[in-house]
């Protein structure tokens, strides 16, 4: 399956302390997203589904996420239906192997790109 990743303006990765979530760009999607940190060994740090804005201003908040935000934490996003975020997200998680949140959907897990293909 292909997901278009999202980047800010100016074609960059977005900041997720930074990132606008009042921009009309967020209102009422609902999809998968990445956070990593940068630094010289960047590492996926979360991965999750649900509606983009709510959860990613949940996480800017979230104690075991922000103990990276040295490194600067960065996140993109993808739309992705209902019916195919959980094996999406089981997929990624499987992938990328994040530092911080162990329970990810058992679903079966549906291929896709990765934003840094």
């Amino acid at each position: 399956m292909f997901l278009n990743w999202i980047k800010c303006q100016g074609d960059v990765w977005c900041k997720l302390n930074h990132v606008n979530l009042d921009h009309e760009h967020f209102n009422g999607k609902s999809g998968v997203y990445i956070i990593w940190h940068g630094g010289t060994a960047p590492k996926v740090v979360y991965v999750g589904q649900g509606n983009i804005k709510d959860r990613l201003k949940d996480h800017r908040t979230d104690p075991m996420i922000q103990e990276y935000k040295d490194l600067d934490l960065y996140v993109t996003w993808a739309t992705a239906s209902a019916q195919k975020r959980d094996g999406v997200e089981a997929y990624l998680a499987n992938y990328w192997n994040p530092k911080v949140g162990q329970r990810h959907p058992t679903a079966d897990p549906i291929d896709v790109n990765s934003p840094w293909d």
